[in-house]
């Protein structure tokens, strides 16, 4: 009965499911490494990312996720130059929302503009990233931890998918574009504050 009160104010404070506290970050390996891991926003952003290149297929299994690091990379140093951005915690939900419907969308989109739709939300991305690591500091070890990290739920997502489109020449696709709606369906949920 103790555990109540702990479970109804999680209700009532929901930006807990974005990796962005406020709080005083750490900024070594280990803590960026952790960072895109440990926010539900991040995660499922950057496993999307993933899930939608191997559904283009081509040359977008390696294109979307450099573009999608290098991206973030160029928002880290706004980040860190404290140049505003404004919403920056909303446009990172809205990429998982956004993310998720180009996956679900049975619609064929070309490599540019899944470039462009991934490189414009990775930019949100890594501007929360820049935002948390003092400006006294050397933000190296932590920006090697987030971008290895970063890579890691991009290729995870892309073999799972590349997994079941291999596995269903008949389903594949199917099944995959329904992980998409999920996605929208999850990035819905952070937007609300559901999730």
């Amino acid at each position: 009965m103790r555990k109540l009160p702990i479970v109804a104010a999680s209700f009532l404070f929901p930006a807990t499911a974005f990796a962005h506290t406020g709080g005083p970050p750490g900024h070594d390996l280990a803590y960026g490494f952790a960072h895109p891991i440990g926010g539900l926003d991040h995660l499922l952003a950057m496993v999307a990312v993933g899930v939608l290149a191997a559904l283009l297929g081509g040359r977008a299994p390696w294109r979307l996720p450099l573009c999608f690091m290098a991206m973030m990379s160029a928002g880290f140093a706004l980040g860190m130059s404290h140049m505003g951005l404004p919403l920056a915690e909303v446009a990172i939900a809205l990429s998982v929302v956004a993310i998720g419907g180009a996956i679900a969308w049975a619609r064929p989109m070309s490599p540019t503009a899944a470039m462009v739709l991934v490189g414009a939300f990775a930019l949100f991305h890594g501007y929360a990233h820049g935002l948390e690591v003092p400006t006294n500091t050397s933000a190296l070890p932590y920006v090697a931890g987030f971008v290895s990290a970063t890579a890691l739920l991009h290729a995870l997502g892309l073999a799972a998918s590349v997994a079941i489109l291999g596995l269903s020449q008949r389903h594949g696709k199917s099944i995959v574009r329904v992980a998409g709606g999920a996605f929208l369906l999850g990035g819905v949920g952070l937007l609300l504050g559901w999730l």
